[in-house]
């Protein structure tokens, strides 16, 4: 295993399974991420927005990208997203197989 220190996985939630998939075909197909996986049951997720409790059955997309194409991927889900302000976090990929991780970065050049 080698360290992945320029990889990342990028967290995603999304209203319906549609816009996921949608969300899912369009970054892989513009080099932006490698891979997303897009998780077929929906999570309870509960929130505060704008001061009230609010709760929503989201799905989850699971994006693998490098820390180079992190400003467009963000830019092309922002576009894409029905949500106001949607969920967006990078996580570092501390380790991982290197013939996976060579992958990874192959596929978004």
């Amino acid at each position: 295993m080698r360290a992945g220190r320029q990889n990342r996985i990028v967290l995603v939630t999304c209203e319906t399974l549609t816009e996921g998939r949608h969300i899912a075909r369009s970054v892989v197909s513009k080099r932006l991420a490698a891979c997303v996986n897009v998780i077929l049951s929906p999570a309870d997720s509960y929130y505060t927005w704008k001061g009230k409790l609010e709760r929503a059955r989201e799905y989850l997309l699971l994006i693998k990208t490098t820390a180079k194409r992190l400003p467009e991927l963000e830019k092309e889900v922002k576009r894409l997203h029905s949500y106001e302000v949607p969920e967006f976090i990078a996580l570092p990929i501390a380790a991982g197989s290197k013939d996976y991780l060579k992958w990874l970065e192959h596929s978004i050049r």
